[in-house]
C-alpha cells in the first residue's frame, strides 16, 4: 500500500482535474435546472457525450425517501467522522457555491473504507426529499476514497435559526467569485450532523456527468438555516441558478435503509 498522504494528494489532484474538465464541459453545454428548457434536467443526457448516464442510468440521485418503505437496520453502525482543520477556498461554481479543502481535511469511514473530505456545497431548495417533502436547503459533503470512489453526506435544512457554519462565512460569501477566495484554515467539524440516525442508499452525482455508484448518507434529523442565509447563497451563484435542485429520480427498485445505531 502507498503512503496515506500520497494517496490523499493523488485523490485531490484527480478530483481537481475531474472538476476542471466538468466545469469546461459545463461552459460549453450550460446545463440548467429550468424544467422544459433545451438544456434543462430532462435533457442533460443529450448535452454532452459524457452526460448520457444522466438519462440512461438506473441509480440516479436525488430520490424521494419514503419512510413507509425504508428498511430499518443497525448494521451500518454510527457514521465515523475524523475531520481535521485544513486550508480551504470558497468559489462560485456558477450553478452552486462550493468550499474546497486544499489540504487534508480528514475523512469518514464506511464499511472500513476511508473517504477523504474534498468539498461541500449547497442546494436551494433541497434535492433529496423525505415523504414527498422538499426542504429549504441541502448541504452535500463530498468525499473520495483512494480508489476514486465517492461518498456523499447530505444534511437537510428548514427555515429557522441561523446555521452556525454558514454564519462564519457570510463575508466571504458576499465577495466570492469564480476564481475563489481564500478562507484560511477551516474546521469541517463545525458542520454538525445533528443525529446518529441516517438514511443510506446508492445513487449518483446530482449534476452532470451524473456518475453512479455514489454512497449516499442522508442525515435523518433536519437542521435550521435563516432566510437571510439562504438569500445570500442565492445571490452568490450565477443568475438563473438560484433554484439549483435537480428533480427527484426514479428509485428503480433500490433499497433505502434507515440506520438506527
Amino acid at each position: 500500500m502507498g503512503h496515506p498522504l500520497i494517496l490523499l494528494i493523488i485523490t485531490i489532484v484527480f478530483l481537481s482535474s475531474q472538476t476542471i474538465s466538468i466545469a469546461n464541459e459545463s461552459e460549453e453545454t450550460k446545463f440548467t435546472y429550468i424544467k422544459g428548457a433545451e438544456n434543462g434536467p430532462e435533457k442533460w443526457g443529450k448535452l454532452h457525450t459524457n452526460y448520457t448516464i444522466c438519462n440512461a442510468g438506473n441509480m440516479q440521485s436525488p430520490i424521494n425517501i419514503d419512510d413507509s418503505t425504508v428498511k430499518i437496520t443497525s448494521k451500518f453502525g454510527q457514521l465515523i467522522r475524523r475531520y481535521e482543520s485544513s486550508p480551504a477556498i470558497i468559489v462560485n461554481q456558477g450553478h452552486a457555491l462550493q468550499i474546497k479543502w486544499t489540504g487534508d481535511a480528514g475523512k469518514i469511514i464506511i464499511n472500513g473504507t476511508e473517504y477523504f473530505l474534498v468539498q461541500c456545497h449547497w442546494h436551494t431548495p433541497s434535492e433529496n426529499t423525505v415523504n414527498g417533502k422538499k426542504f429549504d436547503m441541502e448541504m452535500h459533503l463530498v468525499h473520495m476514497s483512494a480508489k476514486d470512489e465517492i461518498a456523499a453526506v447530505s444534511i437537510l435544512y428548514e427555515i429557522g435559526e441561523p446555521d452556525h457554519f454558514l454564519g462564519q462565512l457570510l463575508d466571504s460569501i458576499k465577495h466570492v467569485d469564480h476564481n475563489g477566495k481564500d478562507l484560511g484554515v477551516l474546521n469541517p467539524r463545525k458542520i454538525r450532523y445533528g443525529s446518529k440516525k441516517y438514511y443510506r442508499f446508492i445513487g449518483s452525482l446530482t449534476t452532470p456527468p451524473c456518475s453512479q455508484g455514489v454512497i449516499w448518507t442522508v442525515i435523518k434529523k433536519t437542521k435550521t438555516v435563516s432566510q437571510e442565509q439562504i438569500n445570500l447563497l442565492k445571490e452568490a451563484v450565477d443568475d438563473g441558478y438560484e433554484q439549483n435542485a435537480r428533480p427527484v429520480q426514479p428509485l428503480n427498485g433500490r433499497t433505502v435503509y434507515l440506520n438506527m445505531p
